[in-house]
């Protein structure tokens, strides 16, 4: 172990570039640096709402959060204008995911933040009792998208845990550690084998849509003048 490192599914016991998600892993950060749907605001108001704002103002009474105000000098008719606080609160984050287990299989392990590397992939540990996250993507239990949780399918000498993904049954109970919350639980509802040099990332590293949570490892061939697996495992999960 040197601390590294590596892509899903790359084998310690030959040279390996693993799984790759590099392409999509980078047009996930890229897209990630600014929210879906958020556009520029203009620089300057329109005179009209410059105006009205500027005889607002002339009007306005400074008052505690939540109390009522009327227009100066109490002008005969006017309506009081309730205040209310406009600063907004911090928009807690989805609580990151500590571990996975999966019903009926040796996965077990805890469950590590990875990003992208710095050939364009997602990081993965080492360690094959361990789990990456792709932390700029979904946690599990968010809103929507796609919650993405890769690791190796095989060890310097042997099979690591996840080789179990190809084989799930659907309905199979998968159960993710959060830290701080409660656990969740998933249920399988399809086991997919996706060929590397017709990988769709869009669908895996999807920021919108259907909450579903993506367990990923490596599978199919092993090919020798690749040094590579020819395909990746996704096990999509619902909640439930």
């Amino acid at each position: 172990m040197n601390g590294r490192t590596t892509t899903a599914g790359e084998s310690r016991r030959r040279p390996s570039v693993g799984v790759r998600i590099a392409a999509a892993a980078s047009i996930v950060v890229l897209t990630a640096c600014a929210p879906a749907g958020q556009s520029s605001a203009p620089s300057t108001a329109p005179a009209s709402t410059a105006a009205s704002a500027a005889a607002a103002a002339s009007d306005a009474v400074p008052a505690a959060p939540g109390t009522t105000v009327q227009g100066a000098a109490a002008r005969p008719g006017a309506v009081p204008i309730p205040v209310h606080p406009a600063t907004l609160g911090a928009v807690p984050a989805d609580p990151a995911p500590t571990s996975i287990s999966i019903a009926g299989t040796a996965i077990d392990m805890s469950v590590v933040p990875g990003g992208v590397s710095g050939e364009g992939a997602m990081e993965i540990p080492d360690a094959f009792d361990r789990a990456a996250w792709y932390r700029f993507g979904p946690a599990p239990g968010a809103a929507e998208g796609a919650a993405v949780i890769a690791g190796h399918i095989d060890t310097a000498s042997d099979r690591a845990p996840f080789s179990a993904l190809k084989s799930l049954a659907e309905g199979t109970a998968v159960r993710v550690g959060r830290d701080g919350a409660p656990d969740l639980t998933y249920r399988v509802v399809r086991v997919e084998l996706m060929a590397k040099d017709r990988f769709d990332g869009g669908s895996l590293f999807r920021r919108t849509g259907p909450h579903e949570l993506k367990v990923v490892t490596c599978g199919g061939r092993w090919l020798d003048e690749r040094m590579d697996y020819s395909d990746n495992v996704i096990v999509t999960a619902v909640p439930g």
